[in-house]
């Protein structure tokens, strides 16, 4: 058999002590980068030598070797040896590991140097996390292992933090699927099926920038600056069993408390506890609320107390701290900046001579017995109690004849302030008699009001798009306000149209009839509409004939429709609860204008949507509206996830909506509950049946238009 011919030979490999070692000057690495050599010394300590050095013999003037050999490649290994010799932590002669190529070689020395730093190919970020991982599977601390690769712990953290992204969304981000950022977003939460859900639902979308995917990732949960968090203390929620998700990537502001329903029940607590302590008083009522709306106190009485003297000693004191907070400013008056430590202690001689002014009032008793008092949290989630207040009802009497001083009493004690217990009202519930909601109706979930009104947004873009004259008479309704209202503005014509996200959505919505109507239409304009040159578009719009005209102009106008439910901000963020109402009471004139009627849109009651996101005593009200009361007789003795499967059946055809969905009638006054007659049996239940009863006992099929 012929022996294969040799195509190539690879360099040998050989032990040369370090001080016939020299580096070579045409090693094509000049800048440095990465770890110093201190820290490359200290792993070379640690764990010796990994990589062997690329060397090549130093020939004299006539081309013989010299015996020294020089290091083209792998000059930090060089150096980092260097410094173990100079620390005396190594020996001069010490044998070194080296690949050593031909000095004769065509091949140029600088090729050698550029080859080794151009194809080495850096550990994939993923790597490190997983072996990250291992180690500290072995045992291995966060310190420890900063310490074994001179970096911090925070690194080591933040790495080990990505090792735990679930292994679908690491495979994800192996094959390029996702950006390193945005799998650090995935971190602020362990909860593999959640991270899941949000990357399913963002992997196509316009929108899946790190700060989106943790916006939903945090949706549900509470910002530690929120002002219950405060009110309450993070350590405090901990304590209790709560979690805390921190974001190891980016400034989180203290996190996200997980659960919400568990920081309002230690909010409800802490502030029934004071409540409490404050009723002892005497007050006759008490009304506590996280946040008290405007104009709580109108229309009430505000009593006339007398502040609490204060002692001598709190008299110093205060007369001390004027005089501090005198000196500090005379001193750093003329500063542009404060040093920080004279801020905060001036920031401090603040708080305390405000507790002075603020310092409790005294009452007369009698007032105390007849007046309450409001609790709440202000934005920085500090107690304030506002004491004093006189309800109208509860006004003293005038005096009559042979009662001098107007006052009664009744025979069992009951204005006695020492017998009587204050009512006290905790958001809109009060607190005694605490008694069961049983099947109260409470409203529906934020979330799910929101998803509502997207679909209703939808459909109403769909309709206006669809009815030109309510498309310009909704533009010129605009333009008049900015014309003849107190709009200013600027530029040549500044009537726009900005389109408005939805930004919380469900999986049904980009699959309706309005959204797949929207979208068709809007790529068939876009066929047509020259984009390229603004002056061609021009006179093609020119070009246009009027229908055509109205046409687009109805279809532009329909994207800024914004018939969204969203959370009033009453502090400058967001829509205001003015905004939120004026923007809902337009929704409704469009609705009538374009007569739109969501049953007509496609929209149907259903388990993901609706049903089986309300308490049971909605579901049984869905159904007794939409179908009849014999019908939810039928179902009220299910569990919630059979009632919700079972309400869907029944309420498929009736055309009945959630309130959120309704076409109120502007014309009608509002009906009273329990008013009305009962609506007609469907024609195959009305009549003269024999058997009645029998017909009672089958589903009742009844619709009834929710508009």
């Amino acid at each position: 058999m012929a022996t294969p011919k040799q195509k190539i030979t690879l360099n040998a490999s050989r032990d040369i002590p370090f001080n016939k070692l020299m580096l070579s000057q045409s090693n094509v690495r000049r800048i440095k980068r990465g770890e110093t050599i201190e820290d490359l010394s200290a792993s070379i300590a640690r764990r010796g030598l990994l990589q062997s050095l690329n060397v090549r013999p130093v020939l004299d003037g006539e081309g013989n070797e010299t015996g020294m050999f020089e290091v083209p490649a792998g000059g930090r290994r060089y150096r980092a040896l260097e410094l173990l010799v100079k620390q005396k932590r190594m020996i001069k002669t010490e044998p070194v590991p080296c690949v050593v190529s031909d000095a004769h070689s065509a091949i140029p020395i600088e090729e050698d140097s550029l080859a080794e730093n151009f194809q080495r190919e850096d550990l994939h970020p993923l790597d490190m996390f997983r072996a990250f991982q291992t180690l500290h599977d072995q045992g291995a601390s966060h310190e420890e292992i900063a310490a074994r690769f001179f970096v911090s712990a925070t690194f080591v953290q933040q790495r080990l933090r990505l090792a735990r992204v679930s292994a679908k969304l690491q495979e994800v981000y192996e094959q390029d699927g996702m950006k390193l950022e945005q799998l650090m977003a995935f971190t602020v939460t362990d909860d593999h099926a959640r991270q899941e859900q949000v990357w399913e639902a963002v992997e196509n979308s316009w929108s899946k920038e790190p700060q989106q995917i943790r916006r939903l990732l945090t949706e549900t949960t509470v910002l530690a600056t929120d002002r219950r968090a405060l009110f309450v203390g993070v350590e405090a929620y901990v304590a209790a069993g709560g979690v805390v998700l921190r974001d190891l990537f980016e400034a989180d502001n203290g996190g996200w408390l997980q659960d919400p329903a568990l920081l309002d029940r230690l909010v409800h607590d802490k502030l029934k506890s004071i409540a409490d302590e404050i009723a002892a008083e005497g007050w006759k009522w008490i009304v506590v609320d996280v946040d008290l709306p405007y104009g709580h106190n109108h229309g009430l009485r505000a009593l006339a107390g007398t502040a609490v003297d204060l002692t001598d000693a709190e008299r110093a004191e205060r007369e001390a701290l004027r005089a501090e907070y005198d000196r500090l400013e005379a001193e750093y008056g003329e500063s542009d900046e404060l040093p920080d430590e004279v801020d905060r202690r001036l920031g401090q001689i603040e708080t305390a001579l405000e507790a002075f002014e603020s310092r409790p009032m005294n009452y007369d008793p009698a007032d105390i017995g007849r007046a309450g008092a409001f609790i709440s949290i202000d934005r920085d989630g500090d107690l304030v109690v506002d004491r004093g207040y006189v309800r109208p009802e509860d006004e003293a009497p005038e005096a009559v004849d042979g009662d001098a001083d107007g006052a009664t009493e009744s025979e069992d004690g009951r204005d006695d302030p020492s017998v009587r217990r204050a009512t006290i009202t905790i958001g809109a519930q009060t607190s005694e008699p605490d008694e069961d909601d049983g099947d109260a109706i409470k409203p529906l979930p934020e979330r799910l009001l929101i998803e509502l009104t997207a679909h209703r947004t939808l459909a109403l873009r769909n309709a206006v798009a669809g009815n030109q004259h309510v498309a310009m008479t909704a533009l010129l309704h605009r333009l008049v306000l900015d014309t003849f209202g107190h709009r200013s503005a600027t530029g040549c014509l500044e009537a726009f149209v900005r389109h408005v996200r939805l930004p919380t959505q469900d999986a049904e919505l980009k699959d309706s009839p309005a959204a797949k109507a929207i979208d068709e239409r809007h790529e068939a304009w876009k066929g047509d509409i020259p984009l390229g040159d603004d002056q061609t578009l021009w006179a093609w719009l020119d070009s246009l004939d009027e229908a055509s005209q109205h046409a687009l102009l109805a279809h532009c106008v329909s994207y800024g429709i914004n018939a969204l439910f969203e959370r009033p901000n009453p502090y400058g963020s967001g829509v205001s609860q003015h905004g939120l109402e004026q923007r809902l009471r337009e929704a409704d004139r469009l609705s009538h204008a374009t007569g739109l009627d969501m049953v007509d849109a496609g929209w149907r009651p259903t388990v993901e949507n609706y049903l089986g996101r309300v308490t049971k005593s909605r579901i049984l009200e869905a159904v007794r509206e939409g179908v009849g009361e014999q019908a939810a007789q039928l179902i009220d003795h299910l569990k919630k996830g059979d009632m919700a499967k079972e309400a869907e059946r029944l309420l498929a055809d009736s055309g009945w909506l959630p309130e959120p969905l309704r076409l109120i009638d502007q014309d009608a006054p509002p009906a009273l509950p329990g008013e009305g007659e009962e609506p007609d049996l469907p024609e195959f239940l009305a009549g003269d049946d024999e058997d009645d009863s029998a017909a009672a006992d089958e589903v009742i099929a009844h619709a009834v238009a929710a508009e």
